[in-house]
């Protein structure tokens, strides 16, 4: 058996990848960039090896850094995780070359499936129904343009190197197809180090389901049945679960028994997935291979109660499959939600940044290297964990899971869980009746989160007047929003019978609400907020692992006072209030285009002296893998450019200045 494994990854996967070592008695060596010294994900290795600068290029995906950390720390294999080397064949054959085992298929596997065009067409050899479109991939502007008038509209332009979604994009109309290649092209080369598209022909509304395999070096090739990734935005997967909802039994042998077939066919060894889509009369079309260990695999750990790492670590020493095809059952179901660091309400901006309090469900399985007072970097994938909650059913597990978001806090991040808290409670995906669109069909009332401030108002002013009871904490006095009010916010003078426990107001960005105390009993209140027929809350308060929380119209909620105001988080929903009375707005802050977030400056589209018109996108932002434009907020002359393209920038930092028109 191995006996010492580096980890060439960070995060929740090293974690994870780690705690099976762990289990089975294998030491385990972690690396890390500059910017993740420290994180928590190293802990428990024998070592840990320094291997680059912040730069994902200079540090995870540096293979002679990642091998000379191997090497000298007497490492005899190595696991890529999932994302940065995991898929590249020059890994593979370099760690294979310095006599140590790759715990993945081999670098000829990897090659074949990794180049879109050639895996289509050797699945094609084996039977597996294909997508039509190019079997080319190109890196220039031009023939990808020229390759999509022959595919025809609508189309898909995919990284013909990448996976995971990343990068793709679609096109629907021949306008867009010039400035969609060059982004794509763009965000290919910064993610997979290879900029070549694919070409292919959208097909409408489909399901995305995909395979689990495992091959061995003995030839032998089994199913671990099919995940169900259908919800999804812009491509991305976002909630995974297995089994498949609501799929006819034939298709299902029929997508099991493709994925067997083509996986034989290749001689495939150790974990893979084929990834299919389904289009709506049961046909199904073979996508790619993603020859690693996918992000979703917990979904079919909990059904099937098999460690997947384990079977990967022994299949790359030698070992045979640890189960037959009809030893492999499945019972149950499981739900898996993605946690990224982003703002729904900002267009899923990212939004990298320190996290002050980490709160977990108890009772679901949880995957994370994120801790109190830890750092979400700019510079690597948003995603920041992952629940996974399993049931005897699909509704059990949805519940559960739902229960399981309304409490999650994340204190100092903007996360998707509120969103995801929503998307979980839709009749559609309730039902089981989605698509890979369903998400950005339906999006605007996935973002609807109104309610949530007076809620949040609501939470505060139960928390002042009941926060102060012994009967919550056995003491006297201990709300951070004591009856002496240093901020002068709280008006206990004007007291009327519409509010006979005084009035509370808070700023939520740019604007006031107040809440009335109407009633106090010994743990909980009842506020009325804003107008005197605005909306009426009964809200419970207590002290819950050293944070004040409880529940609002029956919605889980947490709160910590942070410089300036109060943080919330409302089944969560972050909301934060303002308690700093200073409205002061710089004058010309239209002129100023600055930058959302930390990053790296990917184009620059103006120039000193050019005319432009409020919503013009003067440059772009790279971060976490996502571009995001940054527009002229007035009509205007360009007055400065202050940086280059390539240059790294900091959240607000000027980028371009304005002459205001």
């Amino acid at each position: 058996m191995i006996a010492r494994l580096l980890i060439a990854n960070r995060g929740e996967i090293a974690r994870r990848i780690a705690r099976t070592c762990r289990r089975m008695g294998i030491e385990y060596v972690t690396v890390h960039s500059e910017a993740d010294a420290g994180a928590s994900y190293l802990e428990g290795a024998v070592t840990s090896v320094c291997v680059g600068p912040t730069a994902a290029s200079e540090s995870y995906l540096n293979i002679e850094r990642l091998l000379d950390a191997a090497r000298k720390t007497g490492c005899d294999a190595v696991h890529p995780g999932y994302g940065f080397l995991s898929e590249n064949p020059a890994f593979a054959a370099a760690v294979v070359d310095a006599g140590m085992i790759f715990v993945g298929p081999d670098a000829q596997t990897i090659a074949a499936m990794g180049d879109k065009g050639r895996a289509k067409a050797l699945m094609t050899e084996a039977g597996v129904p294909v997508i039509p479109g190019s079997t080319e991939s190109s890196d220039d502007p031009l023939r990808v343009v020229e390759m999509a008038h022959s595919v025809g509209l609508p189309a898909l332009l995919k990284p013909a190197a990448g996976g995971g979604g990343k990068g793709m994009q679609v096109v629907t109309a021949w306008d867009e197809i010039s400035t969609a290649a060059e982004s794509a092209i763009r965000l290919a080369r910064s993610s997979f180090a290879d900029g070549r598209l694919l070409v292919e022909r959208l097909v409408q509304d489909p399901r995305h389901i995909e395979v689990q395999v495992f091959g061995d070096s003995h030839g032998n090739v089994v199913h671990v049945f099919e995940r169900e990734c259908s919800l999804q935005r812009r491509h991305q997967k976002i909630v995974e679960e297995a089994p498949a909802a609501n799929l006819d039994q034939r298709i299902r042998e029929e997508l099991l028994s493709a994925a067997v077939r083509g996986a034989r066919a290749i001689g495939y060894r150790n974990a893979g997935t084929f990834e299919f889509i389904v289009g709506v009369d049961g046909s199904f079309y073979f996508l790619e291979v993603n020859t690693r260990l996918q992000v979703e695999h917990p979904v079919t750990e909990e059904i099937t109660g098999i460690d997947l790492v384990e079977w990967q670590l022994r299949v790359a020493d030698g070992e045979p499959l640890p189960l037959r095809q009809h030893e492999i059952l499945a019972s149950g179901h499981a739900v898996e939600c993605r946690v990224y660091a982003e703002d729904p309400s900002k267009n899923f901006r990212p939004t990298p940044g320190r996290v002050r309090r980490v709160m977990w469900p108890a009772h679901l399985r949880i995957e994370s290297a994120l801790r109190d007072g830890e750092d979400v970097s700019p510079h690597y994938d948003p995603m920041v964990a992952k629940i996974i909650a399993r049931a005897p059913d699909r509704q059990q597990a949805l519940q559960a899971m739902r229960n399981g978001l309304q409490h999650t806090g994340l204190f100092g991040l903007t996360t998707n869980v509120g969103f995801l808290d929503k998307l979980l409670a839709d009749r559609g995906v309730v039902d089981g009746q989605v698509n890979t669109r369903y998400i950005d069909a339906n999006l605007d009332r996935f973002l609807d989160d109104s309610g949530y401030g007076s809620k949040a108002i609501a939470c505060v002013a139960a928390l002042w007047s009941v926060g102060r009871a012994p009967t919550v904490t056995g003491t006297t006095g201990c709300s951070p929003w004591e009856s002496t009010d240093p901020t002068g916010i709280l008006d206990r003078v004007q007291l009327d019978p519409g509010a006979p426990y005084g009035r509370i107001a808070l700023r939520r960005g740019e604007h006031w609400a107040s809440a009335r105390l109407l009633a106090i009993g010994r743990s909980s209140a009842r506020i009325a907020v804003d107008e005197e027929d605005g909306p009426i809350c009964d809200v419970t308060v207590e002290v819950r692992d050293g944070v004040w929380g409880g529940t609002v119209d029956a919605m889980p909620w947490s709160a910590l006072e942070v410089p300036g105001g109060v943080e919330l988080v409302i089944a969560g929903q972050r909301v934060r209030l303002e308690t700093n009375l200073d409205e002061s707005v710089p004058t010309d802050i239209e002129r100023v285009a600055t930058a959302p977030m930390a990053g790296s400056v990917a184009l620059i589209n103006v120039g000193p002296g050019d005319k432009v018109e409020r919503g013009a996108v003067l440059a772009v932002v790279e971060a976490m893998k996502m571009e995001n434009p940054v527009v002229a907020l007035c009509d205007g002359i360009v007055e400065q450019v202050m940086v280059d393209v390539g240059d790294s920038v900091s959240g607000g930092q000027a980028l371009v200045v304005l002459e205001v028109r």
